[in-house]
């Protein structure tokens, strides 16, 4: 079973992936709290782990926020990215079967079947699962 500041993490994690939380978004921990039906102490702890993975901004006196990256970082993480997906392009181009390329195809179907559905969470959920398939 999972802890509650686990699936708080998840929880949010979820909505900032999905743009259901935007960035620079304030984080109000009563109000986390009361909607997850746990103490502000879960809810700090969950906000923690958030910021260590860099979702989630904690500012001194302030509060916490959904994190808004700079230029520069958004262009390293493309860049990276960029490189990955190439390698990762690159070893299922030398690994490739009938069968791999069959399942590819049917989860690209479901990709679009989600846009034309306007289907945002889905979208995202196979967007993300389509890496983990294809590396």
């Amino acid at each position: 079973m999972e802890s509650s500041t686990g699936l708080i993490v998840q929880a949010l994690t979820k909505a900032i992936v999905e743009h259901r939380l935007h960035p620079g978004s304030k984080l109000a921990e009563q109000k986390l709290a009361d909607h997850f039906g746990v103490s502000r102490t879960l809810v700090r702890q969950a906000l923690l782990q958030l910021s260590q993975h860099q979702l989630v901004t904690l500012e001194p006196a302030r509060g916490a926020f959904v994190s808004a990256p700079s230029v520069t970082e958004a262009r390293q993480v493309f860049a990276v990215r960029r490189m990955l997906e190439s390698e990762m392009t690159r070893a299922f181009v030398r690994q490739v079967t009938p069968a791999r390329i069959k399942a590819l195809r049917e989860h690209v179907a479901q990709e679009k079947h989600a846009i034309e559905q306007e289907d945002a969470p889905g979208r995202t959920e196979l967007l993300g699962d389509f890496h983990v398939r294809l590396a």
